[in-house]
C-alpha cells in the first residue's frame, strides 16, 4: 500500500507528481529545489545558500512522513555546474554529519526554474 506525502512547509510539486511517496516504510521524496514555501521565490543564486533550502524542504517534507534527514538511505544531488561541487558539499555536511547516506552527484544539463542544485532522497521511517 502507498500513501501520497504532502506539506505546506516545502514548495508544493508543479507536475503531476508527489512532493514525497510512503511505501511500507519507505519514504521516496521527490526533488527539491530552493524555494523557499513562504515566498513561492528562491532562496539567492549562491549554490550553498540553494543547497541549504533544498535541504529545509527535503527534511519538513521527510518530517510530513513521520521520518527526518537522520533515516536518510540514499541521496541523488543534481547539480547544473559540477564546478559547485566542493560549495554544494559543505553544506550537504552540515545536515548529514553523523548519517551519510550513499549519494550519487552528477551534472544535468538544466534543473528545474533554473535552480544550480536539486535533491532527491529515499529514507525509512
Amino acid at each position: 500500500m502507498k500513501e501520497t506525502i504532502s506539506t505546506e512547509n516545502a514548495p508544493g510539486a508543479i507536475g503531476p507528481y508527489s512532493q514525497a511517496v510512503k511505501a511500507g516504510n519507505m519514504i521516496f521524496c521527490s526533488g527539491q529545489i530552493p524555494i523557499d514555501p513562504a515566498t513561492s521565490e528562491f532562496v539567492s543564486n549562491d549554490v550553498a545558500e540553494q543547497t541549504r533550502q533544498v535541504l529545509k524542504n527535503l527534511s519538513a517534507v521527510l518530517k510530513a512522513a513521520g521520518t527526518n534527514l537522520n533515516n536518510v538511505v540514499k541521496t541523488t544531488v543534481f547539480l547544473a555546474d559540477m564546478n559547485d561541487f566542493t560549495a554544494m558539499n559543505e553544506v550537504y555536511a552540515e545536515f548529514f554529519s553523523d548519517n551519510k547516506p550513499a549519494r550519487a552527484t552528477v551534472q544535468a544539463a538544466r534543473l528545474p526554474r533554473d535552480a544550480r542544485v536539486e535533491i532527491e532522497c529515499i529514507a525509512v521511517l
